[in-house]
């Protein structure tokens, strides 16, 4: 597909601010032209020139690298070539003004790659690939994005996509010759396939929506009665004091959050309000959002105070638990277990500690959690919107179901064929132009 639009783009591809390269793209048409104007010399493709550049008044910008990309084989699938100049606030942005007196315009954010889509050079699933790996917040996540980078996503989407047209394509041989003889065991066929690739399709849903962490970053909540030590466990994670500690019971009233970096995993700690029957209209809300923090988190860690015995408010704790045990990972921490255990927690084993003396068997235990999170090599959805398409193309695969075994073939290939659009839209989608505008208009400006 080519683009609609035939004017020159050039944007500073790099991060703001001094550095010892910076680099300026430029693509379009009129790329190569523009480029020879302000070097002077011819370029040939795909060799590294070492050039001087000239501004609109032949006075020398800077020596940079240039290299040219000869239409198609560059990214934008168009001519581009690629200023390396000497990084910093002023080289990088006299080149770019330079181009844009030469006739190039600004480009706008993402257009770049919005350029490489509509070429056909990536598809949808790359494109947000590219760029969540920019700001990739772990090691996890850079290697989650670059097998995505490399097709392993879109492989997934075709094959299920070809699968379910399979599918379609006996339907309609059913429906135009029902008098012919056709294989009596055809509509078995057809519902073996669909649970397959159903099963398939909520497996792959199931795994990305617990793996989440590993794009965005993992969320562990912390919570217990009130003076457990859940804000001394929060400083003393993040060591240094961000929580205030007392003996006062809720003195934390509302969430707190930081980030810390554990092994190659970034996690997100909540410090709760400590839940109990809260006495005021404020303490109440704090309590709210703590079970809301709760729902939300990746990892539960729940706190008991190890010298004192179990309390109905300590119950409550271990209601949630039970609540959520088969929808999250928890982690039960008997703490000040130097003061003496006074607590017993029937088919729970917590680990004991003091959270002002030594936390690392708590470290311990939610690496290997984290850990088992990443060492995958399943399909994983890096987005919303691709796990809202697998959703969508689940929810349409299962209303196919009763009109297949009705003999309703009219309707049941309407839905197979909402269900190809679906999972098609993970990676090419038949959306509008504003669509395709907004989403990558969220990229970085020069990508």
């Amino acid at each position: 597909m080519n683009l609609e639009k035939t004017d020159t783009i050039a944007a500073i591809a790099t991060a703001h601010g001094v550095g010892s390269i910076a680099i300026v793209r430029l693509s379009g048409p009129e790329a190569l032209a523009i480029a020879q104007k302000i070097t002077k010399k011819a370029l040939k493709p795909r060799f590294a020139h070492l050039r001087t550049l000239y501004n609109h008044q032949n006075e020398i910008i800077d020596q940079a690298i240039v290299i040219y990309f000869k239409a198609p084989h560059s990214f934008t699938g168009e001519d581009v070539v690629e200023f390396q100049c000497h990084g910093g606030i002023i080289v990088a942005d006299m080149v770019l003004r330079t181009l844009l007196y030469h006739g190039a315009r600004l480009a706008e954010p993402g257009e770049f790659s919005k350029r490489a889509f509509l070429n056909g050079k990536i598809d949808l699933s790359e494109a947000e690939a590219i760029a969540k790996i920019i700001e990739a917040k772990s090691e996890d996540a850079a290697k989650i994005l670059a097998r995505q980078l490399k097709g392993e996503l879109a492989s997934f989407v075709e094959e299920v996509r070809e699968q379910l047209i399979r599918i379609l394509a006996y339907v309609e041989v059913n429906i135009d010759y029902a008098e012919e003889d056709l294989p009596v065991d055809l509509q078995e066929q057809m519902q073996n396939q669909l649970e397959t690739i159903s099963k398939n399709l909520a497996k792959t849903l199931e795994s990305s929506k617990r793996r989440e962490g590993l794009i965005e970053g993992f969320k562990v909540a912390i919570i217990g009665k009130p003076n457990t030590g859940k804000s001394s466990l929060l400083n003393a994670l993040l060591n240094y004091e961000r929580a205030i500690v007392s003996d006062i019971a809720g003195t934390t009233r509302d969430t707190i959050e930081e980030s810390v970096r554990i092994g190659s995993h970034l996690v997100r700690f909540v410090d709760t309000a400590g839940i109990r029957e809260a006495q005021d209209t404020i303490e109440r809300i704090g309590v709210e959002r703590s079970i809301k923090a709760i729902e939300e988190s990746d990892i539960v860690i729940a706190m008991f105070d190890a010298s004192r015995p179990l309390e109905s408010e300590d119950q409550k704790i271990i209601d949630l638990i039970q609540r959520y045990k088969n929808e999250k990972d928890i982690i039960v921490v008997l703490n000040k277990i130097d003061l003496g255990k006074e607590i017993t927690i029937e088919d729970i084993e917590p680990i004991e500690l003091s959270v002002k003396q030594d936390i690392s068997p708590l470290i311990k235990k939610l690496q290997t959690i984290l850990d088992s999170y990443a060492n995958t090599e399943e399909i994983l959805l890096v987005s919303r919107r691709q796990i809202d398409a697998v959703t969508k193309a689940l929810e349409a695969i299962d209303a196919a179901k009763i009109p297949l075994e009705m003999g309703e073939l009219e309707i049941f290939a309407f839905h197979i064929n909402e269900a190809i659009a679906a999972i098609g839209s993970i990676t090419r989608p038949m959306e509008s132009s504003e669509l395709l505008d907004k989403m990558f208009g969220e990229f970085c400006l020069g990508k």
